[in-house]
């Protein structure tokens, strides 16, 4: 029997030799989840002038407590004159702050009769004003090469009036069903067959991991069917992922196909649930390689692989540290488990407390529970041979969704 394989030597494996895939330039409006390809120096100052905090009236702090007219009125993105001495400006919040003027008072702490305006005593300066650069300054790094574009980094760009961005091209994903008793959605159930679960949920967590899934396949039961589907799905995808068929059954074809057409990696995990897990490459015309994962095909196993092995796969080709590994916390345990040989990922909600991180697992951890990672924020990690009893810290790996 094969010696089982620590998770530590399975990443390994599936990164060695990974190199980021190439750039392309999309608009900013189409970059969202995008991975920068460059880092983006600030072209402006953000914000590029000194404005109001509020709507109130700019004036010398040097003049508080005194009687004051109005000699300006500046609302946003009109601009400002020069304030005339002894005088204070109307203004509103994003206004520029007028040359001369050093503080902007709120509007509810004056008193205005007519065009004069009583001020408060002891104004500081730069009280409520908003000064040129206090978010960035013009020529310093506002993203780093490897940021992932989401909302604040989309914003940060528009902010710099930037349209364009150079981003790493998705990964390439086929997505592989096998097994005759696994039918599509919509299908009439024959009996013995299932529908596809692990198709729609793996689409779904690749496209949240900055992948494009160019091909999905129903692979049967036989051999030759086998290496002819994942023969073409390495020529379209920069990585291929099957659900079930690495086992050791008399219909489990892929282990052997892989093993005919290109290289086997890694099989077999020290890991529950996803134990039958193969980890390899195919070769490509060009003479090139598409990564290959072969999944488990019942649903959790499927669900947790992909999280620790699909998610840092895309995020070495996509250049993005970010994706490398899931971030962890420590948690108290709610719950009692023991685990044998294989390092066991429970799926678990957490609860924050007075008391600190609570762990609550969920009842039945079998890999066919699918209902239990709807609602799991994250995956309790048990070392072999642990007896984990209430109140035991645990680490846990945050589901980041």
């Amino acid at each position: 029997m094969a010696e089982l394989q620590p998770i530590s030597a399975a990443l390994e494996a599936l990164l060695a030799d990974v190199t980021p895939l190439g750039a392309e330039r999309v608009p900013l409006d189409a970059a969202a989840g995008r991975v920068l390809t460059d880092a983006v120096n600030a072209q402006l100052d953000v914000p590029p002038f000194d404005n109001s905090a509020m709507d109130g009236y700019a004036l010398r702090a040097s003049d508080a407590g005194k009687w004051l007219p109005i000699s300006q009125r500046i609302a946003a993105g009109s601009p400002a004159v020069p304030l005339a001495p002894g005088s204070c400006a109307r203004i509103f919040t994003g206004g520029e702050i007028p040359d001369g003027a050093d503080c902007v008072v709120m509007q509810e702490r004056v008193t205005q009769h007519g065009d004069q305006v009583l001020m408060p005593d002891a104004l500081p300066v730069g009280d409520n004003v908003r000064r040129q650069g206090r978010d960035v300054h013009q020529g310093e790094l506002l993203l780093a090469a490897g940021e992932r574009l989401e909302a604040a980094a989309l914003g940060h760009l528009a902010g710099q009036g930037i349209t364009q961005v150079s981003v790493r091209r998705r990964p390439r994903v086929a997505l592989l069903s096998t097994g005759d008793e696994i039918v599509d959605p919509g299908t009439p159930l024959k009996p013995g067959q299932l529908y596809n679960s692990n198709q729609p949920m793996l689409k779904r967590l690749l496209e949240n991991f900055g992948a494009e899934v160019v091909q999905r396949v129903s692979v049967p039961d036989d051999y030759a069917q086998t290496v002819k589907l994942l023969t073409q799905a390495a020529s379209v995808a920069d990585v291929v992922v099957s659900t079930g068929g690495v086992s050791v059954g008399e219909e489990d074809h892929v282990k052997a196909a892989l093993e005919s057409l290109g290289q086997l990696d890694m099989w077999k995990l020290a890991i529950r649930p996803g134990k039958p897990l193969a980890l390899g490459r195919l070769p490509r015309e060009d003479g090139s390689e598409a990564r290959f994962v072969g999944l488990p095909g019942n649903p959790v196993s499927g669900f947790v692989g992909a999280w620790l092995f699909l998610r840092p796969l895309m995020g070495s080709l996509l250049g993005c540290s970010a994706l490398s590994a899931l971030p962890a916390l420590m948690a108290t345990a709610n719950f009692n488990t023991s685990t044998g040989p294989r390092q066991h990922y429970m799926r678990v909600a957490l609860r924050f407390s007075e008391e600190g991180v609570i762990a609550d697992a969920f009842e039945d951890q079998n890999s066919g529970v699918l209902s239990s990672c709807i609602s799991a924020d994250a995956l309790a990690v048990i070392d072999p041979h642990q007896q984990i009893e209430k109140g035991t810290p645990v680490r846990c790996l945050w589901l980041q969704r």
